[in-house]
This record gives C-alpha cells, structure tokens and sequence, in this order.
C-alpha cells in the first residue's frame, strides 16, 4: 500500500498545487466575471432600447401617416412607396452622416457647440409641437410640392432627419454610453420602425379617419414633441451654463 501523503506528493508533482478551496475560489471568480458581463450587456442593452425608442419618438410616425394618408387620394400606391423608401433611405444617410462626422464637423469647422444645436433643435421641434397641439395638424396641404422635391423636403428633412433628430445622432453615444455603430444601429432600427408605419399609412390613416380619432392623436403626439422639445432646450441650457468660466463640472 502506499501512503497517502506520498500520494498527494506524487500528485502535486504531476499537477502542481491544487486544493478544493483553490477550485471552489476560481469558480467563483469566473461566475462573477459571467454576472459582471451580463449586467454590462443589459444595461448596453436598456440604453440601446431607449435610444431607439428616443429617436422613433422625434422622428414621430403620426405625423408622416396624416400626411400620406393625405397625399394617398391622389397618388397611386406604387409611387408612395416610391416616395417612401427614396425619402427614409435619404433620412438616413443624413443621421449616420451626422452621427460619425457631425460632432467634429461642427465644432472644428464652424467653431458650433453641441448645446447650440441642442438649443435650436429644440425650439424647431416645439414649433412643430405646438402646431400639432394647437391646429391639429402637422402638414398644411398649401405645402404641396412635387413627389421628388417631396422625397427630400419635407419628408426626408426635416420630418424624419431634422434638427432634433440630427442632434439626438451627435450627442446619443456620450448621452447613453453607446458606441457609435450602436447609436446607427438604433438609426436603422427607428426609420425601419418609421417606415413600416410610412408604408402602411393608407390604411392606418383610413381607420383612424373611420373612427375619428386622428386629429385627437395628432394632438396627443404633438404635446409628446412640443414636451421633447423643451427637454431638448433645457439639456442645451445646462450644458451652456456649465461651460460658464468659474462653474465647476460634476
């Protein structure tokens, strides 16, 4: 029989050191390590879900299905889809455009903040509101153009990628702590969302007209915007404020 101490010396030497409390220590370190990951990726993403559902809220569907389902009485369904799909592809490459480049575009070239555009954005965005809140509308039909002029104004810009829409694409990754290619992610989820509410305006509009509840919505959705907007207006005012010399930074 051999010892059992010359066992465990054997079995050091062939495996080095090793105890159950040694074992038990490394897989608690790794179950850890795995509960540290997963609550990084849920707060990765709980931001990437509230910035998308942010940017389908400035974007505001409502208004471009009382407009469609305007346009829809005298334009043939093939060439609204056209409009559609040309004026969300265009609104798009805005926003990513702004969201890689925008931030040192403005600041390096024309020496603009981002609490300016904050600001601006904002009071764009309330007047849209407001219009919504208190005409019940977000189109006058006076506004008509063309369907190619209408592809990218007003459709395009300022509807889908207008100024609140372009600062939201410039300020979200240090707002929520996102990488850039996580904020275009939201981009293309939000007009995808966008868009299939775009294509499905006729009907969408037909039955809330049927039930008359279409100007209450418009309402509805433009005391949401007009309340976005000055939120907007706010964040740009503080951050202006805490760039006042002698202000100290949290």
């Amino acid at each position: 029989m051999v010892p059992l101490k010359a066992v465990g010396a054997i079995r050091r030497m062939l495996y080095g050191s090793w105890s159950r409390d040694d074992d038990g220590t490394r897989i608690r370190g790794r179950a850890c390590a795995a509960r540290e990951t997963m609550a990084v990726a849920m707060e990765q993403l709980k931001a990437f879900v509230g910035c998308t559902l942010y940017l389908i809220a400035l974007i505001n569907p409502m208004s471009k299905v009382f407009i469609l389902s305007v346009m829809a009485k005298d334009v043939p369904p093939r060439e609204l889809r056209s409009l559609v799909l040309r004026s969300s592809a265009v609104a798009l490459a805005i926003l990513l455009v702004f969201a890689i480049v925008g931030s040192p575009l403005l600041s390096a070239v024309f020496h603009v903040e981002i609490y300016s555009f904050q600001i601006v954005g904002g009071l764009v965005l309330f007047a849209t509101g407001f219009k919504a809140l208190s005409h019940g509308t977000f189109y006058e039909e006076s506004d008509r153009k063309s369907l190619a002029e209408m592809a990218i104004v007003p459709l395009a810009s300022p509807m889908i990628a207008g100024p609140a829409t372009i600062t939201a694409a410039m300020t979200f990754p240090a707002h929520y702590r996102l990488s850039v290619g996580i904020v275009a992610l939201a981009m293309v989820v939000a007009v995808g969302g966008n868009l299939l509410i775009m294509l499905s305006a006729r009907p969408i509009g037909t039955l809330l007209q049927r039930h008359n509840v279409m100007g209450a919505l418009i309402r509805i959705t433009g005391m949401i915007v007009a309340t976005i907007a000055v939120q907007m207006v706010l964040t740009g005012v503080a951050a202006w404020h805490m760039r006042l010399p002698g202000m100290v930074r949290p």
